[in-house]
């Protein structure tokens, strides 16, 4: 679901990462290809327990339809003080993700499976390396700023809710899918269980019935773990790595967007796409006979 947490970067860069990926994606969810990309848009709302400071969050211009809840639709929400409804995209990510590998195949992309210790064996045959690894980026790139985020959500069967909740504070939401909704959630920073918690299950259920007491009548179908590869600030830079033989190899790093990877992927990759081609102009790739 498309919407965003502040970074401490430069407010203009996330900005552009977030506009840039919302329209892809918002072009993707009205065009005929939508029900093969898991792609779609979503209406609800956003309620907190206090009213935020900022009452319109910059992201506010570039989803559907922003506004303020009425008093009376606030009623709702005996809990909370202050909501915002509007239109926004949902990405599942089990039907996007192997969409974008095969556009990926199609345009004559290459994908070789294999285990990458060091990024100078890489080094040794590439011209350009982009470092996506994630969570692996701790030990790949000897990156300590990395951390986990456990992420523990519930699949759940009741058809009769189209429209999302989110509580402001980002741990508890309900999420329309196409064939179920997802119900969560945790943010456990530093833990790196993937196993399902009873307790988590509980506190999820518990949560989310307060937000929406119909839900009481429906019924938990899966439960999913993950981990969120969580940086205080994401990272995109260009690095040289330096060869044995003396040549210098740029490596572009694009990982650390936590719990906003879909959110901001496609702003990210273009960024990253822009390092690479300034990287390749001024390291010229090897001629290969």
């Amino acid at each position: 679901m498309l919407f965003l947490y502040r970074y401490s970067i430069p407010l203009e860069r996330q900005r552009r990462w977030f506009k840039d990926s919302i329209d892809h994606l918002l072009a993707i969810a009205q065009s005929p290809i939508c029900a093969e990309t898991g792609v779609f848009l979503s209406s609800g709302c956003q309620v907190f327990k206090e009213v935020p400071v900022d009452t319109r969050p910059y992201w506010a211009e570039y989803v559907l339809g922003f506004r303020t809840l009425t008093d009376q639709e606030m009623k709702r929400f005996p809990h909370h003080k202050f909501g915002q409804a509007f239109t926004t995209v949902k990405c599942e990510c089990t039907t996007y993700l192997p969409w974008l590998q095969k556009r990926f195949l199609k345009a004559g992309g290459e994908i070789q499976q294999g285990k990458v210790s060091d990024l100078h064996h890489l080094a040794d045959t590439y011209d350009v390396i982009v470092n996506c690894s994630g969570l692996g980026a701790l030990s790949l790139a000897g990156d300590t700023a990395v951390y986990p985020v456990r992420g523990q959500i519930l699949k759940f069967h009741a058809p009769w809710v189209k429209n999302f909740i989110r509580d402001g504070d980002g741990l508890t939401y309900i999420y329309p899918g196409v064939n179920s909704l997802t119900l969560g959630g945790t943010r456990q920073a530093g833990n790196w269980s993937l196993e399902v918690s009873a307790a988590d299950r509980e506190g999820i259920l518990e949560r989310c019935f307060r937000l929406d007491p119909s839900l009481r009548s429906g019924q938990v179908v899966g439960e999913w773990v993950g981990l969120r590869p969580s940086r205080e600030n994401p990272r995109l830079e260009v690095e040289q790595l330096r060869t044995a033989g003396g040549r210098e190899v740029p490596v572009v790093h694009n990982y650390g967007h936590g719990g906003w990877g879909v959110t901001l992927a496609w702003g990210a990759a273009l960024d990253a796409l822009g390092l690479v081609r300034q990287a390749l102009y001024r390291h010229p790739p090897r001629a290969r006979l």
